[in-house]
């Protein structure tokens, strides 16, 4: 047993600390080159883009045979909010409601309805939460002004504050320009 320093492991045998894996060498003691993160990073970049495409939750069964139609259907769903989600179109989601929904829409269109009327049967059912971007009532007026609201009252705040800030900082007394130099060692410049 060796004399150690009272540690818990001095009882074993063997060198408390293993050496450093060497690097790993090719031939005579080189190294072996690695790309550059950068050049990882590129060869990765069109994969991610490949991924970051919309995630379409229009499933093939849904699809309409007339292409006309088809396109009516997908730009109503775009507009229309998910009633789940809450967050995304019920073209984007895969919520078992939002295929409801879209089943609806192909229905109504293929029955000969116009985007006015499919739009004003499900508000009627569902009421201006399903729009994406309600209109402009009476009920809604201050989900359309807050942002200008509160860029104002951000406006407001800063001149209110500002109008209280003092014009300019008085000039130091000679007992408070000797206390400062002595603060900082004679190195106070002004």
């Amino acid at each position: 047993m060796r004399q150690g320093s009272g540690d818990a492991f001095d009882h074993l045998p063997g060198p408390r600390h293993p050496p450093p894996c060497p690097a790993p060498t090719r031939g005579a003691g080189t190294r072996v080159a690695r790309p550059p993160l950068r050049a990882k990073v590129l060869l990765l970049l069109p994969l991610l883009a490949a991924l970051a495409g919309p995630a379409l939750a229009v499933e093939p069964d849904e699809v309409m045979k007339n292409p006309k139609l088809e396109e009516r259907a997908r730009a109503l769903s775009e507009e229309l909010r998910c009633l789940v989600c809450q967050n995304e179109s019920i073209d984007d989601s895969e919520a078992p409601l939002a295929r409801d929904i879209r089943l609806l829409i192909r229905e109504r269109i293929k029955e000969g309805e116009s985007n006015d009327q499919v739009r004003a049967y499900l508000v009627s059912r569902y009421g201006d939460f399903i729009l994406l971007k309600p209109p402009f009532q009476a009920d809604t007026w201050l989900l359309w002004l807050s942002p200008v609201l509160i860029l104002g009252l951000g406006l407001a705040a800063a001149l209110y504050a500002r109008r209280g800030a003092p014009r300019s900082t008085p000039a130091l007394s000679a007992e408070e320009e000797a206390r400062l130099a002595a603060l900082t060692g004679g190195d106070a410049s002004g």
